[in-house]
């Protein structure tokens, strides 16, 4: 394979640029780059790290010039890794990265993060770019001072897209508790209703615990043999009551009403007792929602 195929492939593997390690790897010497930049073929896009002219400036190739220029560890952070994991209300195309305090020196024009407690396990690979974990995303974002909306969407987004869960969070949490970093008591009381999918799903659980009633499991699947029947938003077992919650749009084709009525017949059939609440109920009349569950349990054996 020839050296300018080789150079090719990095490039179009890596949006478009390529560091000085790469170049030494693949033997180009000092020379034959200057060369290509002086003919116009690269182009310096950050320390130690070329573009291809012509490439097109794309947010990936922004984030790929960092992490090449930063090296390892480091990688996106914050809000880049938290738009890259598909995070909730995250805002577009911001560059952020996050490397290790004794690296603190850059001379990149986007933002970069230093920190202590930077761990093995806190870099993932997420489209080919090197970022934050999940867990370790909405950590950062606490950190920084996000508004909890943001940092308790992103945590339901990560539970959602089976990218982390609160127990995993909260062994995070207990790991940097001591050493005073900011955002701790944030998620402590995020970490409270999370384990729904949804801001929706987060609410209810949050009416359940300050009303003093039980708090159910979410996200249950059940089966009928290797069929999946339905996978409901809360379950309280020990009752046999289901409970789901349906946003503003809900279900309002005459096909997806034909679904929630088999599925709830099902639920129905083995033995389950299934309610459902609204978005209006949930946000409009809490206390009404309250106590509701709290009458359903009872009637179902709930010692209150």
């Amino acid at each position: 394979m020839d050296l300018w195929r080789e150079v090719t492939e990095f490039l179009g593997e890596h949006h478009g640029v390529i560091d000085r390690a790469e170049f030494d790897r693949q033997g180009v010497t000092r020379h034959r780059l200057a060369c290509w930049v002086a003919e116009g073929v690269f182009e310096r896009a950050a320390p130690r790290v070329w573009r291809l002219a012509g490439s097109a400036d794309t947010w990936q190739q922004r984030l790929m010039t960092g992490i090449l220029s930063l090296g390892q560890p480091a990688g996106a952070s914050h809000n880049s890794a938290a738009q890259l994991h598909g995070f909730d209300r995250t805002p577009r195309d911001v560059v952020e990265f996050l490397v290790p305090q004794h690296r603190r020196s850059h001379r990149l024009s986007s933002t970069v993060h230093c920190s202590k407690l930077i761990r093995p396990y806190d870099f993932v690979t997420v489209d080919g770019l090197r970022t934050t974990s999940a867990t370790r995303t909405i950590l950062d974002l606490a950190n920084i001072g996000v508004h909890p909306d943001r940092v308790s969407a992103a945590i339901d987004t990560a539970v959602r897209l089976q990218l982390s869960s609160p127990e995993t969070i909260a062994r995070r949490v207990y790991d940097i508790r001591r050493r005073g970093r900011t955002g701790v008591r944030l998620l402590d009381r995020l970490l409270l209703d999370a384990g729904g999918h949804t801001m929706l799903e987060r609410e209810f659980l949050r009416l359940m615990r300050e009303g003093g009633l039980p708090r159910p499991v979410p996200q249950v699947v059940f089966r009928h043999g290797n069929r999946t029947v339905a996978r409901v938003d809360f379950l309280y077992d020990e009752w046999a009551i289901v409970v789901e919650v349906s946003g503003k749009l809900g279900h309002s084709s005459p096909a997806e009403r034909a679904r929630d009525a088999q599925r709830r017949n099902e639920l129905q059939d083995m033995g389950l007792l299934v309610y459902e609440f609204t978005w209006e109920d949930i946000t409009g009349r809490p206390s009404w929602v309250i106590a509701q569950m709290r009458l359903r349990l009872r009637s179902a054996g709930w010692p209150g």
